[in-house]
């Protein structure tokens, strides 16, 4: 992904879009995160389909960017005589008589803002996975497009202009909304612009109650309101990505639908939420976790935004994927494999429940008892294999990070227990997690490599392996970390790049680096007291995301273009969790601006 990549996500916790820095809408589910996309010329390849934008005769440049500190778009296309076009793209997350509205709506406004420009309309929707609405019926105000389940767009745009694709001169502001095929209530202009300056006052008004870290407060501000966007406030799931089938690296075939929810995620953005202090997403998301885990005693590695959806994998014969690099899956077969890391995952994402004052609902002994059948699967699988972080395909291992994580989740479970005065149940899990942590490093430290490797009995090295003073399972001062470390530059770092595992998997060598990869690094050397270089290596990773301040999955070492699904909470999670671990105070910095 080249120029491709710099793309930016408008949404409201409910549904969310892809705009280009053309403003060309190229993504957009429909009703949810994991519908079948009504905009889908993202991975649609070389067909023109999927899509809706505006085309500016004789146009001759596009500046795109988010409006400050909110998840509002706006393009500027200019003429080469000089005539402008702005655009301006949302969805509506507002309050409205003491409850947020946060409808399944795109908005749109398309306005000029200098000479007479000249404009065509395109929209082309597609249902199906691909497959283009040919049907399309207008009423006064609006066209309605496809089979059951209808899209409606409402406009006071010409509509005969709109279906014929015809270009016109743009002497007015015109308004356009995607949505449920109702009836729009109002007058469609002033309610979008109502709209639109009171979902601008809601996003400004909940980045103030941020908590930043001093340094680098743009970056963190728009990792904050992405991990928002990835949010599905219903049910409180936050997706992986909102994506499917961008592949990893160009006709890899490491394609994956991203729009579901890993359970493996659920400690790095809960830490993220909590650091920043948006206390009331990351209860959403424990309590998604929570639901979870109440009605299992087997877990998957990832669910649905409702967890009761069918996952099942298939293939879109309709999409030809990014860039013509297929196949394009719905679904993902990673709901079948056997990922130990699960257990210790929920009972990490649950502990704030029991340590941070702000929560209004903290968590009883009822919930303990519920993180107890997770701390029993966590010590009856710890020490076997199974399919790793990673999510190997065609083999099992004892995996360290896997093994790690259970013991974190009985390491936690202790300390929860000590919290509620349970003094017998935390003796025990402690003398448990003990017992599995020394076994577990004895079995994955290899003395030939002078490292904690990937899994018992190999020599490979895992980036994984990094977040072990993370977890807590070591000390970032014991040697054995720093010499792991040493192992791990030696092996996986490419330059400024970072490789999750240089080894053969099932689909060969990999090719791209796994960006959150690249800032467990950079936690791993301030940890050692290499804070310098870890400074340096942040300011890079910052370089990295698009013209949006945005991040994919993936980047490529030798072209250094970002390829995977987008945008990854993962990587975002790790800019503000780097960020707050390596920025300077604010007392520092205002003491220093006025000594």
């Amino acid at each position: 992904m080249t120029g491709n990549a710099d793309l930016a996500v408008v949404g409201n916790g409910r549904i969310a879009a892809l705009v280009n820095a053309q403003g060309r809408l190229v993504w957009w589910c429909f009703p949810r995160f994991d519908s079948d996309p009504v905009f889908s010329r993202l991975i649609a390849g070389d067909e023109e389909k999927g899509f809706c934008d505006v085309v500016l005769s004789r146009q001759v440049d596009a500046v795109s960017q988010y409006d400050r500190n909110t998840a509002t778009v706006v393009t500027i296309l200019t003429a080469d005589d000089g005539a402008k076009v702005r655009i301006t793209d949302f969805a509506p997350r507002l309050r409205n008589f003491d409850r947020l509205l946060r409808p399944p709506q795109l908005m749109r406004i398309i306005e000029p803002v200098a000479g007479l420009p000249r404009i065509a309309i395109r929209v082309r929707p597609t249902q199906f996975y691909g497959t283009p609405m040919r049907r399309q019926v207008a009423g006064s105000s609006h066209v309605t497009y496809g089979e059951p389940p209808l899209v409606r767009l409402t406009t006071d745009a010409p509509l005969s202009y709109i279906q014929q694709e015809m270009p016109f001169a743009l002497t007015r502001p015109l308004h356009l909304v995607f949505g449920p095929d109702e009836p729009f209530m109002g007058d469609i202009g002033s309610t979008v612009r109502d709209f639109l300056e009171r979902t601008n006052g809601y996003w400004r008004e909940w980045v103030r109650r941020l908590s930043i870290a001093y340094e680098w407060q743009e970056a963190s501000i728009r990792a904050a309101i992405t991990l928002k966007l990835t949010t599905f406030e219903e049910t409180g799931g936050i997706v992986a990505a909102l994506t499917t089938s961008l592949p990893e690296a160009p006709h890899s075939g490491r394609n994956w639908d991203y729009r579901y929810c890993w359970l493996r995620d659920a400690y790095f953005v809960v830490k993220a939420l909590n650091a920043i202090g948006a206390t009331r997403a990351m209860e959403q998301y424990i309590a998604y976790i929570l639901s979870i885990a109440g009605n299992t005693d087997t877990l998957a590695p990832c669910y649905g935004i409702v967890p009761s959806d069918d996952l099942t994998e298939w293939i879109a014969p309709d999409l030809k994927g990014f860039e013509g690099h297929g196949p394009v899956r719905i679904g993902n077969a990673a709901v079948e494999q056997v990922q130990h890391d699960a257990y210790g995952s929920v009972i990490l994402a649950a502990t704030p429940m029991f340590f941070d004052k702000r929560l209004p609902n903290p968590g009883d002994e009822s919930l303990f008892r519920l993180l107890e059948k997770m701390a029993g699967k966590c010590a009856e699988l710890a020490l076997e294999p199974d399919a790793g972080i990673w999510e190997f395909r065609g083999r099992k291992r004892v995996h360290t990070h896997s093994g790690a994580m259970c013991w974190a989740g009985l390491s936690r479970t202790a300390a929860i227990a000590a919290r509620l005065g349970l003094t017998d149940r935390a003796a025990y899990w402690h003398d448990v997690s003990e017992s599995i942590g020394k076994t577990l490093l004895d079995k994955v430290w290899n003395e030939k490599r002078r490292a904690f490797t990937a899994a018992e009995g190999t020599e490979d090295m895992d980036a994984s392996v990094l977040l072990l003073p993370e977890l807590g399972l070591i000390d970032a001062r014991d040697p054995r970390f720093a010499s792991t470390v040493a192992a791990i530059e030696h092996d996986l770092v490419r330059g400024r790049h970072v490789m999750r595992y240089a080894a053969e998997d099932d689909f060969g060598l990999p090719e791209t680096e796994f960006l959150v990869c690249r800032f467990w690094l950079i936690d791993a050397l301030a940890a050692l007291g290499r804070r310098e270089e870890a400074r340096e290596r942040y300011q890079d990773a910052l370089a990295l995301r698009n013209s949006y301040g945005l991040l994919a999955e993936d980047i490529h070492p030798q072209t250094g273009a970002l390829w995977g699904n987008f945008p990854q909470t993962y990587s975002m999670a790790g800019v503000i969790l780097s960020a707050m671990r390596l920025s300077q105070s604010w007392e520092d910095r205002y003491w220093r601006a006025s000594s």
